[in-house]
């Protein structure tokens, strides 16, 4: 089955891999029923602000139709909404675009008046609206640039839908204090058979850090500087105390690397391969040197697993609000701070050579010493361990391949500020197991995996050492069968779960737990035109979020593409 419906799609793998390159695809969209993805504080998780659920709260169990129809429910998630200040606040328009081809949309960006330069909180808010036959799209936007955001968008109903995605964005502040260019790309491909044209307005509201908001947004809370790459290098500024590296790495395009956790060895008869198996790790250097390691999340896109009907109303964890992977690389300071320009690489191990699919960019944010004009610093330790990564196939009237995975990096670094020396030490450790079973022909395709990424930042200076644990935990488990008939099922479930603990000297400052998790069972007949398919399909997602912050805890319920339970549990 995946290797008649994966192999079919490589036209629509063009699309979205061109969309990230801003290059327009050699080859016209893939059929459809397939992917064209392929096509509180420092201690709080980063989540979802996919439209929020105003105007749903409390909504009753309605009666489903029997299958699904023209239209459905529009795109939501149990995520929280992004919370927002009371207060002054202003509203500026970033990008306003109808993306029917490849060409970005190009503006520019001013300040907003009458709010200040120095807000409690700035808000992205992307409004989109799309009707008639599309795939998912990926997309990106670019603020000076500075990538701010990067989405994907759900496919359409006949009769059209809406969706908005929110986000935190912050952290970029230093950004939106000064003028800038604006590039915003979704590539798409409309013509008479894929017609939906895809229509988005991006905004972007300043809450004024004055009043009661004031005292929320911290001395120091937020990145004096955001900073890109030129030509693959970086020269931060020579008072820099802290610096994180943010990448928003996204398997997609390529063809297979889309589904990278799906790939094989050569020597198994399936129609991804990769000769080292499906262990994939995002790893960024400086000046050559292993600097911070990192799993991918496995996102699957509003057409995964071969099933639209799995995601029309509720996407899969992050698909819309695609979040950086983070490195803190306060350990290289010293070494960073001495005005020259350093070489930064990022690569994703596993990648076959020469197969695209995968696409890097990276922020780069720094927070400096005010009172200094120089902070120098060293790089005290650097202990990489082996990368372990087996794949070991059986053959069978069930093929399986058995994979697991991990590896280890400890980083140690000073800085000298004004305020005393301040050590990092950076500790990071990933692993990975899976289990994939497929038949011939593929006709059944079953994969259940599991990946943790644990951090530990330990920061060492004159007061009490502060240190934050985190641990990541992402999960799969699906199986897709093409039955009689033509009867494609998916049956699938993912996890998005992250525990992050904050001590001062020894105490317990600040935690949360965040635990999104999704589950879908649709069914549909393959190779027949939209309206003989008779798609029957439910899904679910719980999101929950609690700790020192607060609690938020939601379900929601879909059937046949109604919105059948909305449930709060905080």
């Amino acid at each position: 089955m995946r290797r008649r419906i994966i192999m079919s799609m490589l036209a629509g793998a063009t699309l979205v891999a061109s969309t990230l390159l801003g290059t327009a695809p050699a080859q016209a969209a893939a059929p459809p029923g397939r992917s064209a993805s392929t096509s509180g504080q420092a201690v709080r998780p980063a989540v979802q602000g996919v439209q929020s659920l105003e105007g749903t709260r409390g909504a009753r169990a309605v009666d489903p139709p029997a299958e699904f129809g023209t239209d459905w429910h529009d795109p939501l998630t149990a995520a929280p909404p992004v919370s927002k200040p009371d207060g002054r606040s202003c509203r500026v328009t970033v990008a306003e675009a109808q993306f029917r081809d490849f060409t970005p949309y190009k503006g520019t960006y001013a300040p907003p008046r009458g709010c200040g330069d120095r807000w409690s909180k700035v808000v992205l808010r992307l409004e989109g609206k799309v009707q008639g036959r599309q795939f998912d799209r990926l997309g990106y936007l670019h603020i000076g640039g500075v990538e701010v955001l990067r989405t994907s968008t759900p496919q359409p109903s006949p009769d059209g839908i809406a969706w908005s995605v929110e986000k935190d964005v912050t952290r970029y502040s230093a950004t939106f204090r000064e003028g800038h260019d604006v590039e915003m790309l979704i590539g798409n491909v409309v013509d008479d058979t894929y017609t939906g044209i895809i229509d988005v307005k991006v905004a972007l509201t300043f809450y004024a850090a004055d009043g009661s908001t004031a005292p929320k947004n911290r001395p120091g809370s937020t990145p004096d500087r955001v900073l890109t790459l030129r030509d693959g290098a970086l020269t931060t500024p020579r008072n820099s105390e802290r610096i994180v590296a943010e990448v928003y790495a996204t398997g997609s395009g390529g063809g297979c690397e889309e589904y990278w956790y799906l790939t094989v060895p050569d020597a198994a008869p399936y129609s991804c391969k990769a000769e080292d198996g499906p262990y994939r790790e995002v790893q960024i250097r400086v000046d050559g040197r292993l600097a911070g390691i990192a799993a991918p999340f496995p996102t699957v896109w509003t057409g995964g697993w071969s099933n639209p009907f799995l995601w029309y109303v509720i996407p899969g964890p992050r698909a819309f609000d695609i979040k950086p992977v983070e490195y803190d690389l306060t350990p290289f300071a010293g070494l960073l701070n001495d005005g020259r320009p350093h070489r930064i690489d990022v690569s994703v191990v596993g990648v076959p050579e020469g197969q695209s699919g995968w696409s890097v960019p990276v922020n780069v944010l720094v927070w400096q010493d005010a009172k200094s004009r120089h902070v120098t610093g060293g790089l005290t330790a650097h202990r990489a361990g082996d990368l372990a990564n087996s794949s070991t196939y059986t053959p069978g009237s069930e093929h399986r391949l058995d994979t697991g995975a991990g590896h280890r990096l400890t980083v140690s670094g000073y800085v000298d500020t004004s305020h005393g020396r301040v050590a990092t030490t950076v500790d990071r450790e990933l692993a990975n197991t899976s289990v994939h079973r497929w038949t011939d022909g593929e006709s059944t395709d079953a994969l259940k995996g599991t990946w943790t990424d644990d951090e530990t930042v330990t920061v060492d200076g004159p007061g009490p050492a502060v240190m934050t644990r985190t641990h990541r935990t992402y999960t799969m488990d699906g199986t897709t069968t093409l039955g009689a008939g033509d009867r494609l099922r998916t049956v699938l479930s993912l996890g998005d779960r992250a525990s992050v603990v904050e001590t001062r000297g020894g105490r317990r400052t600040a935690w949360s737990r965040l635990d999104d998790s999704y589950a879908g069972d649709a069914t549909y007949t393959a190779n027949v035109p939209r309206d003989q398919r008779h798609a029957v399909g439910t899904t679910s997602e719980r999101y929950r979020l609690y700790g020192s912050g607060g609690c938020h805890d939601r379900r929601l319920a879909t059937e046949q593409g109604v919105l059948t339970e909305v449930r709060d549990g905080c």
